[in-house]
């Protein structure tokens, strides 16, 4: 609808705002028709609009005739997330002529119709225009800014040589990418290698994978970097800065003939790990398997007698090539690559920890992937399936689904996707290979959701597999050396106690040791499940929080061989489209100094956790490409000379004014300042999960916590605010937000306003559904303080000296 007949003045703004429907995901709860209705009557709104989808193509041409026709130079859209659909807007504000950053988004879904439903609601309303009214007021002091480029490195870092890091980096390579592959394994191949068969079709797993690892080592623009970790990594997107040491193998790459006379003569055997400790034994001296790459032999320095105790040197004697080097101390790298692909893979739970399946305990209770290794040809019993007890062959094996996951209360919550499938996988084979076999299943759900999967399923079962549903309570082995098993079979209602030969677990999946340094390395926050938090599940599946870094595999999740390699490559088309340009966008939202209050004190050189600030001619100046957005350097300046673009001063108490206006006296309203990267991802996921929280809360994004000053807090205070919520998810934030927060609480109580009205909270990714309990628990309390008295209100800003900005 046209805007009502208040004369406006269009000679300074002419807004339009339009209020998303969300296919009923937000008018079934918020009557947006009363909210487009009510936003029409302020003061420069020109154009008040409702649509079904304001994403769509049809809605987004309408918008842009509108700002044409109607000659609009600001655009509130009220709608979902702007994590989902911020650049959309921006893009159409583009295509309409104006500049992106006088749009103003408005998150009416996420922050309020789901957290307020499901059913129509008054009050969902009331907040929705409350938080339109935040939204409209801000966009009165938004400004024209233009984005930043910097040219990018055309080399690309892939972490990890498992399936997904090796189809990443051949595809970049072969684009025309100069690619550094890291493994911390002396070869590539990953937990691929292990396998024997893939499901569904039980294609050979050696015959797709071995022909990729030699192309990946041939590939030109590859370089091999195995037995090698990330130490560091720094810079910025578009031009990162990694270190990266090559742990010290012992043996020189280019004179190894891979002929294994070190590995025969070496005195020392030891644990064989890729034969995940079976029967098998390897010397210090070793090659991981039979088709690794590289085809070089490597010293393991933890068993080897020379690094432990000055002893031997065998190898060193007999090698014929001169290749071993026993005092080989490794080398560091150090790389500039423009982006990052993390595809570190996965690891299985430890069955030990699950103690009623007595894995450690009872030698034929083994893992899936132990199952795996005795059933290879090249395993450590050539094919044959024994009992690890007595070498007898087994025949009669169990498997148990779900060992360790979908489990709330004690192991793994989440299901890892692959499991049912392959032990189906397994269990047919060894019914097809090994005659007079008897497999059980034992599971709780079978999950079998690709193409091909039911058949399989089916397939199985004609092979005569024997699925039990019920989950197995307790293992334990007889005197005669059987494994008992008890579980309910929930379909027939009886208990079973049956003797096998062979137990097998189905463990989870769970992210490689080291993902949660690395991720701290690249400040790219971990789920909930600690694997890579994507930054949208369904638009941006390979994309992490960090610009410029991606991931795939089993870094995000638990996935099978076809999904990592979908996600390998859709990683590798995000490179090379961030890459491909040859220079990267940077977001003008930095902080900024004003050059005629800035008196040279320093004091922000000093806080300035990037070095981005320099003295020029005395005078502060930002560099906008080393400015990492905390905006800690704001509140420290004496002389109020820093303001960050976007995310100024101004434009924050302007919506503060606007979340705070239609308050009533009697009314509990509190403020949430929450950074705009990993809280509000947080704060979002709140709201995709349903959860409520109280509708006093209102959101504003911060580029960080660290930004916050006594001003913004004793101004939401002034207009109306009875409680303030700090939420900061990057815990390297904490040091300049914490400190600066209890400062103000002290203030606050030295003016008569109880400490408690104001709480801050690190919240990481993996918490966040703790955000909504501290909303709950805040509103409690503040509920029970009740609402600031007006006369301390009035006197707040006298009382803490500050110039008034609005």
């Amino acid at each position: 609808m046209d805007a009502s007949s208040e004369s406006v003045d269009t000679a300074e703004h002419r807004i339009g705002i339009f209020v998303c429907q969300c296919g009923g995901n937000i008018s079934n709860v918020v009557d947006v028709e009363e909210v487009s209705k009510v936003a029409s009557t302020w003061k420069y709104v020109l154009a008040s609009q409702t649509n079904p989808f304001t994403c769509s193509k049809p809605s987004q041409e309408l918008i842009t005739d509108t700002i044409k026709e109607m000659k609009l130079n600001k655009v509130i859209i009220a709608s979902c997330s702007p994590r989902l659909h911020l650049i959309t807007f921006q893009s159409m504000l583009e295509r309409a002529g104006l500049n992106p950053y006088l749009l103003e988004f408005v998150n009416i879904r996420e922050q309020c119709s789901w957290v307020h439903g499901p059913q129509m609601s008054k009050k969902a309303t009331q907040k929705a225009i409350s938080l339109l009214r935040g939204g409209y007021e801000r966009s009165l002091e938004l400004e024209p800014l233009e984005v930043i480029t910097e040219p990018t490195s055309n080399n690309v870092l892939v972490i990890g040589g498992g399936i997904a890091g090796m189809m990443a980096a051949l595809e970049l390579g072969n684009i025309g990418f100069k690619v550094y592959l890291v493994e911390r394994q002396p070869s590539i191949g990953g937990n691929m290698a292990k396998l024997t068969k893939v499901f569904p079709t039980l294609d050979c797993a050696q015959c797709i994978l071995t022909p990729r690892m030699a192309e990946v080592e041939r590939n030109e623009n590859v370089t091999l970097l195995t037995y090698s970790e990330v130490q560091e990594i720094g810079g910025r997107p578009g031009n990162y800065d990694a270190k990266i040491f090559v742990k010290p193998r012992g043996v020189d790459l280019e004179k190894c003939t891979s002929c294994g006379d070190c590995a025969v003569g070496c005195p020392v055997k030891c644990i064989n790990e890729f034969e995940e400790e079976l029967l098998s034994k390897r010397s210090a001296a070793y090659i991981p398997f039979l088709q690794a790459v590289p085809q070089v032999y490597t010293i393991d320095e933890s068993h080897c007698l020379y690094h432990k105790y000055g002893i031997c040197r065998i190898c060193e004697k007999i090698c014929p090539a001169n290749a071993i080097n026993l005092d080989d101390k490794g080398q560091l790298l150090e790389l500039r690559v423009g982006s990052i692909v993390v595809a570190t893979g996965y690891e299985t739970y430890d069955a030990r920890k699950i103690e009623e399946y007595g894995y450690g305990t009872y030698p034929d209770v083994i893992t899936m992937l132990q199952l795996e290794r005795l059933t290879s040809l090249f395993g450590p019993t050539k094919g044959h399936v024994k009992r690890l007890s007595d070498g007898k062959t087994a025949k009669k094996i169990a498997i148990l689904l779900c060992a360790g996951s979908r489990d709330k209360n004690r192991y793994i919550p989440y299901c890892s996707r692959i499991c049912c499938m392959y032990s189906i996988k397994q269990a047919t084979l060894l019914k097809e290979y090994y005659e007079g076999i008897d497999v059980w299943v034992f599971y709780t759900d079978i999950r079998a959701t690709g193409r091909g999967y039911e058949e399989l399923y089916w397939r199985s079962e004609e092979e005569g597999v024997r699925f039990i549903r019920g989950k197995v309570s307790e293992v334990w082995q007889r005197k005669n050396g059987k494994v008992m098993i008890r579980a309910e079979d929930t379909l027939t209602q009886n208990v079973i106690e049956e003797p096998f030969d062979l137990v097998a677990l189905a463990t989870p999946m769970v992210p490689s040791k080291g993902l949660d340094k690395l991720s701290d390395m690249m400040k790219i926050p971990l789920g909930g499940d600690e694997f890579i938090q994507e930054r949208h599940v369904k638009l941006n599946p390979v994309d992490s929080l960090q610009t410029g870094i991606f991931t795939c595999g089993c870094a995000i999740g638990p996935k099978d061989v076809r999904d990592t390699v979908s996600d390998a490559l859709g990683s590798a088309a995000r490179v090379s489209s961030f890459l491909s340009k040859g220079y990267i966008i940077t977001s003008p939202e930095k902080a900024v100094v004003d050059i005629t209050k800035c008196t040279g004190c320093e004091i922000c050189l000093e806080i300035c956790p990037s070095s981005a600030i320099k003295m020029i001619e005395e005078k502060a100046k930002v560099d906008p490409l080393l400015c990492i957005e905390c905006g800690a350097c704001v509140p420290e300046c004496p002389e109020a000379a820093i303001d960050f673009k976007n995310f100024t001063e101004k434009q924050i108490i302007s919506q503060l004014r606007g979340l705070l206006q239609d308050k009533e006296l009697d009314e509990i309203r509190i403020i949430a300042f929450v950074d705009k990267t990993i809280g509000y991802t947080g704060l979002d996921f709140v709201g995709q999960d349903r959860q409520n929280y109280p509708f006093e809360i209102r959101a504003i994004r911060v580029p960080s916590t660290a930004l916050l000053s006594k001003q913004h807090i004793s101004y939401a205070f002034r207009l109306g605010a009875d409680g303030i919520v700090v939420i900061e998810g990057d815990a390297t934030r904490e040091k300049f937000t914490k400190k600066r927060i209890e400062e103000i609480i002290d203030l606050m109580e030295d003016l008569d306003i109880e400490g408690s009205r104001i709480y801050y909270s690190t919240v990481e990714l993996p918490a966040y559904k703790k955000i909504a309990n501290i909303f709950e628990i805040q509103a409690k309390m503040i509920s029970e303080l009740g609402p600031i008295p007006e006369e301390i209100r009035v006197q707040l800003l006298d009382g803490i000296k500050i110039e008034k900005v609005v």
